[in-house]
């Protein structure tokens, strides 16, 4: 049926259907997140060219990075987990591993992800609460104590300290024999959307960027398969922004970080290929699909035209989900089981290489062994029952999708060109822009959850009377003065002279242009602290303070 005809029959369906609306109304308005009216159907011509769809692992990889997807291998189902000590997350970790998990996701308690050691005073009441603590060397190695990290793959949630909780790592796995170029995972490393979204920053920008190239130097010559970055978007949308501004502004922080890599003398050619993104999966299925279909193809456009890259393997848009923590309610915790359900299976049509299952009770507390259970067996049942597995890219072609996809990519970009216009995604930081954007976006959605034209079951519907919850996960509050004892006795007994030698030898590459990994790492091996090797860099780069009024 040509276009012509399609569009006369459609005329006549849609006259029809008015007839029909007379008798039955619709429910109301229908709209995507970013505000778009949703039509009632979608056909052939809200299709574009079918060039931008393409083919699996070929340009602009809209329906997939790899050409047999999970036919081949099934993405890797890595919980993300991390509390108190490290003795007791690595009995978390084992605990998982035995359920059938795939790689390891660590969590790092707030004083760990901001520089402080645990005696710090800046670390009271914080210790071990949302993330496992990390002083030195000697807890990383606790913490993977009988987990051979040249067999597994670990991704760490950390961004400003997360050049020393890779070198800490890397260490751990030289001594337990495993070389540094044969380790694989991720750290998060994406400091720009601390600024935008979450906090967890030290530096001002510009030191920050220097860190992250230097990390991106050290592992292209270092550690190949290793992922430098994790490009988050994930925190931008829990931060309140909708599907398009997380694609948008995502991508237009990976803009900033290959630009700031490229201008140190780096080739995207080959630095390209080891960057890997965080996308959310939020609740409006279809629409979070056509999401990471316009990630793909629009992070594929952007190393191609913008950084000239020539390599595909550099072009490709490598990411981890996570189903989304702000959708979780404190009421009714077990629907949270359902969302997360539906989350997953958005993130497994959609393509991506690892996926994290939220647990039903992760509004209330950390979860508990049984919570984290079900959420890894809700992904090993998609994998292994519901069949979605076996073709690749199965809803490619809907007209729904596909016109989706291109109304994401569209809107999208036109925020990538504001960015540029701004002087980039630095620039738009310091000025609020970014900031602001979601923060309109945040209220107007939360707008609508209280006048009820957005429902959240067991919320604003569908309510019913609660007993309160019995059986959560707490930290034990000893943690803290366990982890500050443990850091007295390792000062007193390691060498602290070749402590000192080490920290000045990394403050004066600090000073310098020479790469910074280096003497980090040297200073992790003689067990100088998180805290101190910080403490150090705050001394040379200076603390930001955020001073823009929204």
């Amino acid at each position: 049926m040509k276009d012509e005809e399609i569009r006369k029959e459609y005329e006549r369906w849609n006259e029809k259907t008015e007839e029909t609306l007379k008798k039955f109304p619709e429910r109301g308005e229908f709209k995507t997140t970013w505000g778009e009216e949703v039509k009632r159907l979608y056909t052939p011509m809200d299709v574009g060219d079918y060039s931008q769809i393409g083919f699996p692992a070929e340009y602009p990889f809209t329906r997939g990075v790899q050409s047999t997807m999970y036919r081949g291998k099934l993405w890797t189902m890595r919980q993300y987990a991390g509390f108190g000590t490290a003795e007791e997350s690595n009995k978390r970790y084992k605990y998982l591993l035995e359920q059938g998990q795939s790689g390891l996701s660590v969590a790092f308690d707030l004083p760990t992800q901001i520089g402080y050691d645990s005696d710090d005073p800046h670390s009271l009441g914080e210790v071990g609460k949302v993330g496992v603590a990390i002083d030195s060397l000697e807890d990383m190695e606790t913490l993977f104590e009988g987990i051979p990290l040249g067999k597994v793959s670990t991704s760490m949630t950390i961004n400003s300290t997360a050049a020393v909780l890779l070198a800490m790592y890397l260490t751990v796995g030289e001594k337990q024999g495993f070389s540094r170029d044969t380790l694989r995972g991720t750290i998060q490393n994406d400091i720009l959307k601390e600024y935008i979204a979450r906090g967890t920053y030290i530096f001002p920008p510009q030191p920050s960027m220097r860190i992250i190239t230097n990390i991106f130097e050290f592992c292209s010559k270092e550690m190949p398969l290793w992922n430098t970055i994790s490009i988050s978007g994930y925190h931008i949308r829990e931060a309140g922004a909708d599907a398009v501004q997380e694609v948008a502004f995502t991508l237009a922080d990976g803009i900033e970080y290959v630009r700031a890599a490229v201008n140190a003398g780096l080739d995207p050619n080959v630095f390209g290929k080891r960057l890997s993104f965080f996308f959310a999966a939020h609740n409006d299925f279809l629409e979070e699909i056509a999401k990471f279909r316009a990630a793909r193809r629009m992070w594929a456009k952007l190393m191609k035209e913008k950084f000239g890259v020539t390599n595909p393997s550099a072009m490709r848009l490598k990411f981890h989900t996570q189903t989304s923590g702000s959708t979780l309610t404190a009421q009714q915790p077990d629907n949270n089981i359902i969302r997360v359900t539906i989350q997953a299976l958005a993130a497994v049509l959609g393509g991506t290489q690892s996926l994290h299952t939220n647990s039903r009770d992760e509004a209330l507390a950390l979860p508990t062994e049984e919570s984290v259970r079900i959420a890894l067996r809700t992904q090993q049942i998609i994998a292994y029952e519901s069949g979605v597995p076996k073709t690749v890219d199965p809803l490619a072609g809907s007209y729904y999708i596909e016109s989706l996809t291109d109304s994401i990519e569209r809107r999208a970009f036109e925020y990538i060109d504001k960015i540029e216009d701004l002087g980039g995604m630095v620039k738009a930081i310091e000025s609020g822009y970014v900031q602001q954007e979601i923060s309109n976006r945040a209220y107007e959605y939360q707008k609508e959850v209280e006048n009820g034209k957005q429902i959240v079951v067991g919320v604003n519907k569908f309510t019913i009377e609660e007993e309160p919850p019995k059986s959560i996960l707490k930290v034990n509050d000893q943690v803290e003065q366990e982890q500050i004892e443990k850091l007295k006795k390792l000062k007193e007994k390691r060498d602290n002279e070749k402590v000192k030698k080490a920290l000045t030898a990394l403050e004066n590459a600090a000073r310098t242009d020479d790469n910074i990994m280096y003497p980090i790492i040297e200073a992790v091996k003689v067990y100088a602290t998180l805290g101190e090797i910080s403490n150090v860099l705050r001394d040379v780069f200076g603390e930001y303070k955020e001073s823009i009024t929204i």
